[in-house]
């Protein structure tokens, strides 16, 4: 699926809030000093975070609704649940990916392999008229993926978390044949949050879409299993994720030193690459308004450390760290702590960042990172 509900609500993604990773303990090794490091899986709560855990759900829920924070919020604990499913690069769906046209319509724009939605049949172009009887002509993406995935904040859930086996019953358009109803069931899916292509001979394009658990090793496997004479690393749309991941990506293409920095409570802290990545090859790096967070910190290493050309548009501009506290009734409020700066001392918090050579649009990005990555010297002709 393209998007999630909290997307709409706070311009990121749920369960890939920068400082989520604190709570869900899966990115253990990533704060406090060199990566690997081996530090307690905590929660923040545990692990001394915002003094909030007093409040009421109401008390947090006005909190965040104040705005005073522009990156709060507050999770029941059915959300919280999914944010660590999320944070494990799974989710419950049906394996649809979509995406809203100009003309307001609702177009299946990948499939997982393997998924429900492909076993049914389901191809790339298909048009989605309706979920459980709800027309979705027009609804925002987020809206209609929570109706995919069955929230309990949606109407045909009736209050209720969907289960793995829940059923949802698509109306479904497909270009040249009338409108058909297929019900699926949902199950647990992996993200697939990277992809790898060789669009042009000696290229290898890393598509990384989240930084949850496990896509740091497989963009540099990706890079390990096929060496080529350029690399580009697309990370648009990215709304971050687990820091460690972002961390050990840096790795795959830096010999050791600086990553980031973060400031909590008047102390600064290193986030360090290990040593024996690839500083060889040439790299470029795609980014765009959807770059976000942990992509960021990712991009502002390799850019300020003069390992990769940025192309595209300027990022979306999160450069803040929250943390977590768990409230009696099991809910989460999440609070603003610090925030994180590049190795040149840049934070991309409310500017995002520039990259160096600026893209028309996503078609002429594509086009435009090959020929950068070529005068790089980094593809055949």
């Amino acid at each position: 699926m393209s998007a999630t509900w909290r997307r709409a609500r706070h311009g990121a993604t749920l369960s890939l809030l920068f400082g989520a990773l604190l709570f869900s303990g899966a990115a253990a090794g990533a704060w406090g000093g060199t990566v690997p490091a081996a530090v307690p899986r905590r929660s923040g709560a545990e692990a001394g975070g915002p003094q909030a855990s007093g409040l009421s759900p109401q008390q947090a829920e006005r909190l965040v609704a104040s705005g005073d924070d522009r990156w709060a919020a507050y999770y029941s604990p059915q959300e919280y649940a999914e944010f660590a499913q999320g944070l494990d690069g799974e989710y419950l769906g049906v394996g649809l990916f979509v995406d809203r046209e100009d003309d307001g319509a609702t177009l299946v724009t990948e499939l997982t392999a393997g998924s429900p939605a492909a076993a049914a049949g389901f191809e790339v172009g298909d048009r989605l008229l309706a979920v459980d009887g709800t027309v979705v002509d027009r609804l925002p993406v987020t809206e209609v993926v929570a109706r995919l995935r069955g929230r309990p904040d949606t109407p045909s859930a009736g209050g209720h978390p969907a289960q793995p086996g829940s059923s949802v019953r698509l109306t479904v358009l497909r270009p040249g044949a009338g409108p058909r109803e297929v019900t699926l069931r949902r199950t647990v899916l992996a993200a697939q949050d990277v992809a790898v292509d060789h669009p042009a001979p000696g290229v290898l394009w890393i598509t990384a879409r989240a930084f949850t658990s496990g896509v740091g090793e497989q963009i540099a496997a990706a890079l390990r299993r096929a060496p080529e004479r350029g690399v580009v690393l697309d990370l648009r749309g990215n709304s971050g994720g687990l820091v460690a991941e972002a961390v050990t990506a840096a790795s795959a293409f830096l010999d050791g030193g600086p990553v980031a920095s973060y400031l909590v409570g008047g102390e600064r802290r290193e986030l360090t690459a290990a040593p024996g990545g690839d500083t060889a090859t040439p790299l470029v790096v795609l980014v765009d308004g959807g770059t976000m967070s942990a992509a960021e910190l990712l991009a502002g290493a390799l850019q300020d450390r003069c390992r990769a050309v940025l192309v595209g548009s300027r990022t979306f501009g999160k450069g803040t760290v929250q943390q977590p506290s768990r409230l009696a009734d099991g809910s989460v409020l999440e609070l603003t702590v610090g925030r994180y700066f590049t190795p040149a001392g840049h934070s991309p918090e409310g500017t995002g960042l520039l990259p160096d050579v600026r893209a028309g649009g996503p078609g002429s990005a594509d086009t435009l990172a090959l020929r950068v990555l070529g005068g790089l010297g980094g593809a055949r002709s």
